[in-house]
């Protein structure tokens, strides 16, 4: 692989990761249709290379989150037994439901998602007790339902679920998200690269990108406030919750059609 593309590898994971790391969301998001779109890399490569991403930027903000105390390890295994058995069913129920209409849930999920976000932002509560955990459990359950038919990381709906029905701060939602995409990632990737589709020249420098690009998001949330990460986190929401109805309706932006 030339050197000119691995730094441009490098830049990429560097760039998504910190966005992703920040947010708490899974930087595969972005990682995956970069990677299709702009250097036509197999679909399986740059899945594999982008689990590899959310395992470097799990493990390398995991740090500086513990220290501030934002991660909520017991709550975040909690749920992640929901999200896994969610994601199980969806295993088994994928092929079954057309995409466009899976496309079309998951952009009202979005929508609706970003809404109650903002329409929290006066109603906001510091203190990081749990609150409605059979309804955040529900939730958790759905996203990793949805996260496995539609094939991308249930961070984006994690977060939502922990700041609407847990009633927990954005930051805390942020960092306890980071660090159980990054278990569910370790699960998965041992698949892929049982499977032989982890390459290592694409892998390597998107590693290294993303293990920098982790510490820096994890420096930034810690710094930004909580009303303007969570405007962040609802743009977010709003441009992927566009872009997938607009790929329920066959037109794909981001990345080539599937």
């Amino acid at each position: 692989m030339q050197f000119g593309l691995q730094w441009w590898l490098f830049a990429v994971a560097l760039g998504t990761s910190m966005l992703g790391g920040m947010l708490g969301m899974a930087s595969g998001i972005f990682i995956v249709p970069i990677l299709t779109m702009f250097e036509r890399i197999d679909i399986h490569t740059a899945i594999g290379a982008s689990l590899v991403s959310v395992i470097a930027c799990s493990s390398a903000s995991a740090a500086p989150f513990l220290k501030e105390r934002l991660t909520d390890i017991k709550l975040a295994i909690l749920l992640e037994t929901a999200t896994t058995s969610g994601a199980l069913c969806g295993v088994f129920l994928a092929g079954l439901i057309p995409t466009h209409y899976l496309l079309l849930l998951f952009a009202l999920i979005l929508l609706l998602s970003a809404q109650q976000m903002l329409a929290r932002r006066k109603d906001r509560d510091d203190s990081s007790s749990v609150k409605r955990l059979p309804l955040g459990m529900t939730l958790m359950y759905g996203a990793g339902l949805i996260s496995a038919l539609l094939g991308i990381g249930s961070g984006v709906l994690k977060i939502p679920a922990m700041d609407t029905a847990l009633r927990l701060p954005i930051k805390v939602s942020s960092a306890t998200s980071n660090f159980m995409i990054g278990a569910t990632a370790a699960a998965s990737a041992a698949a892929y690269f049982a499977r032989g589709e982890i390459a290592t020249s694409v892998a390597a420098p998107i590693a290294l990108g993303s293990v920098v690009g982790a510490l820096l998001g994890a420096r930034v949330l810690m710094k930004v406030p909580n009303e303007k990460l969570r405007l962040m986190f609802t743009a977010i929401l709003v441009l992927l919750a566009l872009q997938m109805l607009l790929a329920a309706f066959g037109i794909n932006l981001i990345g080539p059609k599937s």
